[in-house]
């Protein structure tokens, strides 16, 4: 039985729907907590396209309940980006189970207590727990999206099941940067951990924490560089491998860096 030709026309449509869903993910990509509102024009500017078509894309956005149009005339992420951001962040059981191992975490390092979600290009902040008693408190906005150098997306960039990806993301650096990046990772596969100052005078010491099908998070303490250590032999980087151990059995994950208990 052969199968049916498709059209031209029919695969022409095909591709321009793909393009379109593309687009809509650019579009959405661009609000973080640093940009929690965008213009028509901006969106042109920042992803290529003219204005007309930018207005378009908004308009129908719109009509969808993913986006809402602000006070100022601007556009914000709608309802229904909220409800399924919600519904999202709510089934991911790692979020659910961490806050109390990340409070005895802050308590005993002293510091804040970041747990991070994979994004759609790298980390996103998912929880914080902050140390208060300190003079100096380092804060980190939920929502942020981490950069590729950070303690975090080095984690991430060792473990994450889809290494084809991974290494895409780090083939859009420049050759120096794409280069020390790549070592970095590589290190984070052979010690089971990661510490990285990529704000200068704030450390962020990560662990990877895994369920039943991987990498699912990564567990940081972040602290001025005058008081958290990089050091592989730093005694906050034993609780943060423990902690992050802990999380993984109650997950029902496998916390593969073996040889991480003797590298700390």
């Amino acid at each position: 039985m052969t199968k049916p030709t498709r059209s031209p026309e029919a695969s022409r449509a095909d591709q321009a729907d793909i393009q379109a869903v593309s687009r809509v993910s650019q579009i959405l990509a661009l609000f973080d907590p640093a940009t929690p509102e965008v213009t028509a024009g901006q969106i042109a500017e920042r992803l290529g396209l003219n204005r007309t078509t930018a207005y378009r894309y908004c308009t129908s956005l719109v009509a969808a309940g993913l986006l809402e149009r602000s006070a100022e005339g601007g556009y914000v992420p709608g309802g229904l980006l909220l409800q399924l951001g919600a519904f999202a962040i709510g089934h991911r059981r790692v979020v659910n189970l961490a806050p109390r191992h990340m409070q005895a975490l802050s308590r005993a390092t002293q510091t804040s207590v970041v747990l991070s979600l994979w994004g759609l290009t790298g980390p996103v902040v998912s929880r914080v727990e902050e140390n208060v008693s300190t003079i100096v408190v380092v804060s980190v906005r939920v929502g942020s999206h981490l950069p590729l150098d950070t303690a975090q997306s080095k984690v991430f960039l060792a473990y994450h099941a889809d290494q084809l990806s991974m290494e895409r993301l780090m083939a859009n650096l420049s050759g120096s940067a794409r280069d020390e990046l790549r070592e970095d990772v590589e290190r984070v596969r052979e010690v089971g951990h990661c510490s990285a100052m990529s704000t200068p005078g704030v450390v962020a010491v990560a662990a990877p924490v895994f369920d039943e099908y991987g990498i699912c998070a990564t567990i940081a303490i972040v602290g001025p560089d005058n008081t958290l250590s990089m050091s592989d032999d730093a005694p906050e980087l034993r609780v943060v491998a423990e902690t992050a151990r802990e999380l993984t059995h109650e997950l029902g994950g496998h916390y593969r860096p073996d040889d991480l208990s003797r590298a700390v």
